[in-house]
């Protein structure tokens, strides 16, 4: 049984610095046109920066092309997956069948995730992928730890599961909040994520607040809460999970720093020194986070331990 791999999202090149000294395997980096809910912007120059940087510390960079593409995207699309071969990225993020059949017409030799979001549920759909050409599944994060573990002992690809931070409730490709303030006669200029992260959508009935921004693809509507796993590794251990994800967006590079750090001395502890070093570890290891946690996310499990109700 080998060590999963801590996958992260950094906010920028030099942030990817600070994230290998804290432990990271691997980074999901990309730019909105392409990409989905990105920690960072990252032109196609910083991702070459990002990628001989994170190869000199012979670790991962994976580019993220899943966005939902309109015919108007698709040349961009095509020049923007051959400046990701040329720079030698180690995978492409997709979840839109375009980009799997643009890889095939280009001659893109680079690996390829397959992450639909909320529709990676079952082990079926993951091998069919697989077949075409996937290498990994990223599973959807409404699943139960029952129904990870049987899409894993199932599988023919990776597998990768999200343990850590803010989860995507609904995305909407129409720009809901500049329509709304339009429907106010209030003019809103929407620039990037990092101007709208401090909105919400209140919930006065369930006393909760859920953050939501406006980019190119749309408006995105997060959890109330952060999931936070760094106490319940162990069956995603024993079950061979290949990639463990920490989710930073909307979060400061500091937290996610830190945060990495205690994911990586949680998989140390249990692969280096053995499942009771990781059971002493656990507790402490959630008590510092909670000790950084913002005050407005509160954590939990996610769907690991309780039923997706729809």
């Amino acid at each position: 049984m080998s060590k999963p791999e801590l996958l992260v999202t950094p906010k920028s090149v030099d942030h990817i610095k600070a994230l290998l000294s804290a432990g990271a395997d691997a980074f999901v980096i990309g730019e909105q046109q392409f990409g989905l809910r990105l920690a960072g912007e990252f032109t196609v120059q910083q991702v070459k920066e990002a990628t001989e940087l994170v190869h000199a510390s012979n670790k991962k960079v994976y580019v993220a092309v899943n966005a939902l593409f309109h015919n108007d995207r698709l040349d961009a699309l095509d020049v923007y997956l051959k400046e990701m071969q040329k720079i030698g990225v180690d995978a492409i993020i997709f979840g839109d069948p375009a980009v799997l059949v643009a890889v095939r017409e280009l001659g893109i030799t680079i690996p390829l995730h397959w992450n639909p979001e909320t529709t990676a549920t079952n082990w079926f759909q993951a091998n069919y992928w697989a077949e075409r050409g996937a290498k990994r599944a990223v599973l959807a994060r409404e699943l139960s730890l029952d129904e990870i573990v049987e899409i894993k002992e199932n599988s023919k690809s990776e597998i990768e599961v999200q343990v850590h931070g803010m989860t995507c409730m609904f995305q909407s490709k129409r720009k809901l909040l500049g329509n709304y303030f339009l429907y106010r006669g209030e003019a809103m200029e929407i620039e990037n994520r990092k101007e709208n992260k401090n909105m919400f959508l209140h919930d006065k009935e369930r006393k909760n607040k859920y953050p939501i921004y406006e980019d190119l693809n749309g408006t995105h509507i997060f959890s109330p809460n952060d999931m936070c796993l760094i106490d319940e590794l162990t069956e995603l251990f024993e079950a061979g999970i290949d990639t463990l994800k920490f989710d930073g967006v909307l979060q400061t590079e500091e937290y996610i720093t830190t945060v990495t750090n205690i994911y990586r001395q949680a998989i140390d502890a249990y692969f280096d020194q053995g499942e009771d070093a990781y059971e002493d570890l656990k507790d402490d290891l959630l008590e510092k986070i909670e000790g950084i946690q913002p005050p407005l996310r509160p954590l939990d499990t996610g769907f690991v331990f309780k039923e997706t109700v729809y």
